[in-house]
């Protein structure tokens, strides 16, 4: 079976990245996504659990990463966060190269939210980005339980600005309103199946050449 189109799905906190993942699962279309993969790996016998007991014994509970422990443990040792990253990244590189390698459907999203900034682009064909404008982002996210404006401003320090994610897209989703975000859904989608159909007819076409 010929590879799947491989879309891959990013946009900085509270932009609405995970509503569009949602409008492409509805729309059809098989979803991977990171944050789940990174629960997989933590879970009893998980793959990182034991890699990240060599690190640290103290995060982990019931044989399972406790990821307020590892919350912890960042927060006091600066360290923390490459050492943990140095193993995860590449087990949930594994499991998303899984995903794609058993992947029925013409189409597949990938959901990444540091796609650009763990260079991940390389391994999708289309980078779709999520965006709302900045006083919107804002006020979602302080808008969530918990949310304060600096630990907004810690999160957004470590993403890569909205508007060089735009700049590097193939397509910006805007979902200030669940209406525009659909339509968006709905575009980007024919036009990737328009190309594949496209494909089809040129590769049928140079396999009929004498």
């Amino acid at each position: 079976m010929t590879r799947p189109t491989v879309i891959g799905l990013t946009g900085s906190i509270g932009m609405g990245k995970t509503t569009t993942a949602r409008m492409f699962r509805e729309a059809g279309v098989p979803i991977w996504e990171a944050d789940s993969a990174v629960h997989r790996l933590y879970k009893n016998g998980g793959p990182a659990v034991g890699p990240i007991k060599s690190l640290n014994r103290e995060v982990i509970r019931d044989g399972a990463v406790d990821r307020t422990a590892l919350s912890d443990w960042m927060a006091r040792d600066d360290t923390a966060l490459d050492r943990i990253e140095s193993i995860v990244h590449p087990l949930v590189r594994a499991d998303r190269d899984k995903f794609v390698r058993d992947a029925k459907a013409p189409v597949v999203l990938v959901d990444i939210p540091l796609l650009f900034e763990t260079g991940a682009e390389g391994s999708v064909d289309i980078v779709v980005v999520a965006s709302v404008p900045e006083e919107v982002q804002r006020e979602r996210v302080l808008a969530r339980p918990g949310w304060t404006k600096e630990k907004f401003e810690q999160i957004s320090s470590r993403q890569m600005p909205d508007a060089e994610k735009r700049r590097r897209a193939d397509y910006v989703i805007e979902t200030a309103t669940l209406e525009a975000a659909r339509k968006s859904v709905h575009d980007v989608l024919e036009q990737i199946r328009a190309e594949r159909a496209n494909e089809r007819d040129c590769s049928r076409h140079r396999d009929d050449r004498p």
